[in-house]
């Protein structure tokens, strides 16, 4: 009998196998190896497609061959193919299994709209030819959609790893425009600024990271600027980027102005970015009245609906709980990606949540490294085995000690981090609230007794609330965090246009820069003056001021900080006057600063219209459950009117009404409402769904505390 599953066991293993080449360096070179043997000659062959699929390749940023590639897609594809060929064996077995039974006891036991099920128990009646037919039939058709599955899925990815790429792309130019202007102006030579934009692509993100391609070819092949800039331009998925390095290539060759040109692509890039920004939030207007009428009125107006109808005519329980556990949640996840999706493109630069900024760091090592004049050591090669194996355990022990060193700062780092510590705590909570506060084997057994025994709403209503207090708990945990890691990046970064604005006017006035930030220092620039007051106390103990502006932007880990810290010390390294790069950094980190602030004035209305629609079904859902449902209830129990007749209009009519099971039903909704409602305020108000955690908090405090006083 275990013989029979033994072609199961090995597609299992071949997916495994398969599965596991993300984190298996011995799979994935297995699976490139029986790749590249049994499809390489195959998909070297030049054809149109292997263009196409290579520009997709090149869009999407993919390392290695498209060789290697194509060939591992044809392997997933067979193996999912083959998966799915034994696994349309089984199932055609295990269906015809089902329907063995003779086909008069199966229309006697089914229900009368599946009476039809008795016909087709008639399958297993057929010969031994008929039932290989569709046995392979079944086989064929599974194998051969999952392998067109797997294929398709491959490219598929590609292309939205391109489309992704692109909206970064457009997303970051306008701050690398303004880089490599600055730069300009500072008197470095076009190629170093591109070699300095390419180290700092880390910063800069990914229009400095598909420009960084172009400097690796000049290194790598001396290919010219010019030729490096076209070949960029080709292969980019984004049209802005395609259109400024084509207009440089121009530039640079016919021998015009560099600086009026990038002046010139500056200044339209930040009209750029202010009319992006209205068209966002004309889209978020939009997107909000489609919540208010879908996701709120929606469910709202169809549960009253089905609420009144399960009174009178028959029980809607059912579609009321597929609408609170599947619809609501379904449809506002659905609503979340699709937004996120569709206003990626507009979302312009600044708009990395906490979350996204805290995730990207980078150690202060690099940063020394890249600038520090070392004697060399010897490295790698000079080094035994003993040196390199506690220089391995020293990097894998770095976040123990980081941890360690400064629990604060990395928890503000990682919000997420939190539920280390609350899950653990509520989970006690929930052990005790249900009533495993003892620990005795027989006390549990009786308390789990007495749950079998009862119905299904009084274990669920046990359940429901010790669940959502750790809910609330975890979720408050994380968004504290996070909202405070906000707030200093708020912070840091509202005051960096008077920073560089005062920075610029000290160093017009003859001061050095290392003058220039121990005067700074001592002015009030809230929690940048803290941080400058460090970095003027690294540069007191000896560190120059570009390593001591570099720490301090790699401490802070605030996008717009960083950016501008990498802009002056680069600047530092080609001359002392950075009066005209500082003015360009001021100037832009001004109109980033203006355009947040009017852009969080106008998402505040969308955060308004969210409470306000949660406010009105939360209060029509405790209408219902406070005087709806029991009036109901005593006027189906009361058949007889004030004058001794018997009432015999619409009440006489009404089912028995669980009141019980309507108040479970009303009290869930609101609490997936709530959270539902929170994620998508933090989207629609704050652009991300992490700044939700806060007001889904919020809104599930208010809800459990409702129907706790009701």
């Amino acid at each position: 009998m275990v013989l029979h599953y033994l072609p199961l066991v090995a597609v299992c293993g071949l997916c495994l196998v398969v599965v596991l080449t993300p984190v298996s360096t011995t799979a994935d070179r297995l699976v490139s190896l029986v790749a590249l043997r049994l499809f390489g000659d195959y998909v070297s062959r030049e054809t149109d497609r292997r263009d196409r699929e290579l520009e997709r390749m090149r869009a999407a940023h993919v390392g290695g061959t498209h060789r290697r590639f194509a060939a591992r897609t044809m392997l997933v594809s067979l193996v999912f193919g083959i998966t799915g060929a034994v696994v349309g064996v089984y199932a055609a077995a295990g269906v015809l299994s089902v329907l063995s039974a003779e086909p008069t006891a199966v229309r006697e036991s089914a229900p009368p709209m599946l009476g039809v099920l008795g016909d087709l128990a008639r399958l297993s009646a057929i010969d031994l030819g008929r039932l290989f037919v569709v046995t392979a039939g079944v086989s064929l058709t599974v194998g051969l959609l999952l392998a067109v599955i797997g294929y398709w899925s491959r490219w598929v990815y590609l292309g939205q790893v391109a489309h992704a790429r692109r909206n970064a792309i457009d997303a970051s130019l306008p701050r690398t425009v303004a880089f490599v202007y600055a730069l300009s102006r500072s008197g470095m030579p076009f190629p170093s600024v591109l070699t300095t934009l390419a180290k700092n692509e880390h910063v800069y993100g990914e229009a400095a990271r598909e420009l960084a391609v172009a400097v690796r070819e000049m290194n790598a092949f001396g290919t010219d600027v010019v030729s490096a800039l076209a070949t960029t331009g080709e292969r980019t998925p984004s049209d802005d980027l395609e259109e400024f390095v084509e207009n440089l290539g121009n530039v640079l060759s016919s021998g015009r102005s560099l600086s009026s040109f990038l002046r010139l692509q500056y200044e339209r890039y930040q009209e750029a970015v202010e009319a992006q920004q209205d068209k966002y939030l004309d889209l978020l207007a939009a997107f909000a009245e489609i919540y208010v009428t879908v996701l709120v009125a929606g469910p709202l107006f169809g549960i009253t609906v089905l609420v009144v109808i399960g009174l009178v005519i028959s029980d809607t329980t059912l579609l009321i709980q597929l609408i609170t556990y599947l619809g609501i949640p379904l449809a506002s996840a659905t609503f979340i990606v699709y937004i996120d999706s569709i206003t990626e493109a507009l979302r312009g630069p600044g708009w990395q949540s906490a979350l996204d900024v805290a995730n990207d760091e980078v150690p202060d090592r690099r940063l020394v490294a890249a600038d520090a004049s070392l004697a060399a050591d010897g490295g790698h090669a000079a080094a035994d085995r003993t040196t390199l194996a506690r220089l391995d355990a020293y990097d894998r022990l770095e976040p123990l000690r980081r941890w360690l060193s400064d629990p604060y700062e990395q928890l503000l780092r990682r919000p997420t981090a939190t539920i280390y510590f609350t899950l653990p705590l509520m989970l006690l909570w929930f052990l005790f609230r249900i009533g495993f506060e003892r620990a005795s084997p027989s006390h549990v057994a009786a308390v789990l007794g007495s749950l079998s025994a009862l119905d299904l709403t009084t274990v669920v209503t046990r359940f429901d609330g010790p669940l959502i207090e750790a809910s609330i708990v975890i979720l408050g945990g994380i968004s504290l965090v996070y909202e405070a890691r906000k707030r200093r990046y708020r912070s840091l970064e509202d005051a960096t246009p008077d920073f560089l604005d005062r920075m610029a006017s000290v160093n017009e006035a003859g001061l050095t820069a290392i003058e220039s930030i121990h005067k700074i220092a001592r002015t009030d620039l809230g929690y940048l003056g803290e941080e400058l007051q460090r970095a003027s106390h690294d540069i007191s103990w000896g560190a120059d001021a570009s390593t001591a502006l570099r720490r301090m932007a790699n401490r802070s880990h605030a996008p717009s900080l960083r950016q501008s810290m990498t802009l002056i010390t680069n600047a530092m390294t080609v001359s002392g006057d950075i009066s005209p790069v500082l003015r360009i950094a001021a100037n832009e980190a001004q109109s980033a600063r203006q355009l947040r602030r009017e852009r969080r004035q106008e998402m505040v209305i969308y955060l308004l219209v969210i409470y306000l629609s949660f406010f009105v079904f939360l209060g029509i859902i405790a209408a219902l459950t406070v005087s709806f449902i029991p009036a109901i209830e005593e006027a189906g129990r009361s058949p007889v009117l004030n004058n001794g007749a018997v009432s015999v209009g619409i009440f006489a009519g009404l089912r028995d009404v669980q009141t019980d099971g309507y108040r479970l039903l009303f009290f869930h909704v609101s609490v997936v409402q709530a959270a539902c409602s929170g994620l998508i305020a933090g989207q629609l108000g704050e652009g991300s769904v992490y700044d939700g955690l806060k007001h889904a908090t919020i809104l599930l405090i208010l809800a459990y505390g409702l129907f706790a006083v009701l």
